[in-house]
């Protein structure tokens, strides 16, 4: 199989080529700690987590996430290490309830609605694509070493209420170290002076 090395950043490359790349590149889902997913202002309980799903469920009309009092949607997306984002597919519903901008925040966890009224670390406005044909590039500098990203939908074209039903990301994951220091701190320590016979025991067994 040729392979063709200007293709990439380019999109005037052939439909199934494209769908097979974007298979792999947006693969970020299977990085999310979705059990720590929030997604604020949701009309039904966890529906926000499941818009992070593999590419080729992409259409799958039956899982989407609206909102519930307005229009506004906020997720909080932590991940299990450090992420370089470099781009983003937002597959919306139609008549109007497709969101029409997104704010992009690094690192800044449990955000609020309130919080999203600071400047956001990247804005775009967002067209309405119901099969995830248009893709938004990220600041790669900015968003290079991701561990939580935040996403503000504050409007949508039109409708009451904004629809969502998928959102893939794109990047590169590497494992981090951020947390695991803490809760190997947190194991060591607990129930030593409860045990110090069988740490005793253990050690020298390990020698």
């Amino acid at each position: 199989m040729a392979h063709n090395h200007a293709h990439g950043h380019h999109c005037e490359c052939s439909q199934e080529t494209k769908t097979d790349d974007l298979a792999v590149l947006y693969n970020l889902y299977s990085r999310i700690d979705l059990q720590n997913l929030e997604c604020l202002n949701e009309s039904i309980e966890n529906s926000g987590k499941s818009v992070f799903r593999p590419w080729d469920e992409r259409l799958d009309s039956d899982r989407f996430v609206q909102s519930d009092a307005d229009e506004e949607l906020l997720f909080n997306i932590p991940f299990t290490g450090n992420v370089k984002l470099k781009g983003l597919i937002i597959i919306g519903g139609d008549e109007g309830t497709h969101p029409s901008v997104v704010r992009l925040y690094k690192n800044r966890p449990h955000m609020t609605f309130d919080e999203a009224a600071s400047p956001a670390d990247q804005e775009l406005n967002l067209v309405e694509d119901f099969n995830g044909t248009t893709e938004y590039a990220t600041k790669i500098v900015k968003f290079s070493s991701v561990y939580h990203l935040t996403l503000h939908f504050p409007k949508n074209h039109g409708a009451d209420t904004t629809k969502i039903l998928f959102i893939g990301l794109k990047g590169d994951w590497s494992e981090g170290h951020r947390h695991g220091v803490t809760l190997c701190t947190y194991e060591a320590t607990p129930s030593m002076a409860d045990h110090k016979d069988k740490i005793i025991e253990t050690t020298n067994m390990d020698v």
